[in-house]
């Protein structure tokens, strides 16, 4: 048989197409395997470079056949899209996959060891939860503005409203019980909060980047941990603008003969990561607003008065972005690196 220099594979639950070409580009292999006929023929193959699409279970994928001596590319399915032929079939993908690969501009996602995807399940429980939490305080003020009762905006207003729908004799019996129940699931559900976070707070304070990362202002505890779990190598990238767009912090860009046209952020690579800049963005910007924030810099004022906050918010995620991979790559501290005026 001729030697087969790349495969592409395209993974699923239980069916895998692989697609390999020998040194002429020629197809020389076309299956489709089961999970264990799939792990049984790359354990004999010889050593060669298999393309996935980086998706669910493609990490662990990777790692299996890393082991067997292949060299594991992962393809972002969008860059992966453009190679499909006609049709969307499992064949086709798996192609698109062999042939992506062999681009020489063609970018590559990091695999990832089974630590960092603890991590970052840490990360997803945690969002989970606060969804969760989130829900949860929504279902108790519309239960309990059902019986006229109402509280003031915030999580912190939560535990009053219980105590106070847990005393008021007015409300029925299987409204107290019902409440009460409600109570005890809210609490467990802020127990589990705590639980996570303090063990994402102890990821954060046994890396050192990651608390370098934390004294950028706007960024925190939380934002420099997600910062380090989902960046791959940030030498990968050639500027902090490069970083930024990767987030999806920078316009759209839609233009043609000679003519510029920037719409609205792209909002590509990781949502929780971009979101979390934003928030955190969007907190500072509030304190500077107010007078009450020391990081308010010429830039920062002079752009609020001639934009709305929400822009600026993202203006100033895409800066704390760009500061962020600088301190990755140069191992430097954060500093101001201007007098700052005092907020109007």
């Amino acid at each position: 048989m001729e030697k087969i220099i790349r495969i592409g594979m395209d993974t699923s639950k239980s069916v895998f197409q692989l697609h390999g070409v020998n040194a002429a580009e020629k197809p020389i292999l076309r299956k489709k395997l089961s999970r264990r006929e799939m792990v049984k023929f790359f354990e004999k193959a010889a050593p060669t470079t298999v393309a996935l699409e980086a998706c669910g279970g493609a990490h662990h994928w990777a790692r299996l056949l890393a082991s067997y001596g292949h060299e594991v590319k992962l393809i972002p399915p969008q860059l992966a899209k453009p190679y499909v032929k006609r049709g969307k079939n499992d064949a086709a993908d798996a192609e698109a996959l062999c042939e992506a690969m062999s681009r020489p501009t063609m970018r590559f996602v990091p695999v990832k060891t089974a630590d960092q995807q603890a991590a970052l399940t840490l990360v997803g429980m945690r969002e989970r939860l606060i969804r969760n939490r989130t829900q949860m305080a929504n279902a108790i003020r519309g239960f309990a503005m059902e019986f006229g009762i109402v509280a003031a905006r915030g999580t912190c207003r939560i535990e009053p409203l219980l105590e106070r729908l847990a005393n008021d004799q007015s409300l029925p019996e299987l409204a107290r019980e019902l409440f009460a129940m409600h109570r005890d699931e809210y609490r467990d559900l802020l127990s589990q909060i705590r639980s996570v976070e303090k063990k994402l707070m102890e990821l954060h304070r046994a890396d050192e980047c990651s608390k370098r990362l934390a004294k950028i202002p706007g960024v925190g505890p939380v934002g420099a941990s997600l910062l380090m779990m989902k960046t791959p190598d940030p030498r990968m990238f050639k500027s902090g603008r490069d970083f930024a767009a990767w987030i999806g912090l920078t316009p759209r860009d839609h233009s043609t003969a000679g003519k510029v046209r920037l719409g609205v952020i792209t909002r590509a690579g990781d949502e929780m990561l971009r979101s979390t800049l934003v928030v955190g963005a969007t907190a500072l910007l509030q304190h500077v607003r107010a007078g009450r924030s020391k990081h308010a810099s010429r830039w920062l004022t002079d752009l609020l008065q001639r934009k709305s906050p929400k822009l600026v918010a993202v203006a100033l995620a895409n800066k704390i972005a760009r500061v962020a991979w600088k301190l990755m790559v140069s191992g430097e501290t954060y500093r101001q690196m201007e007098e700052q005026p005092k907020a109007i």
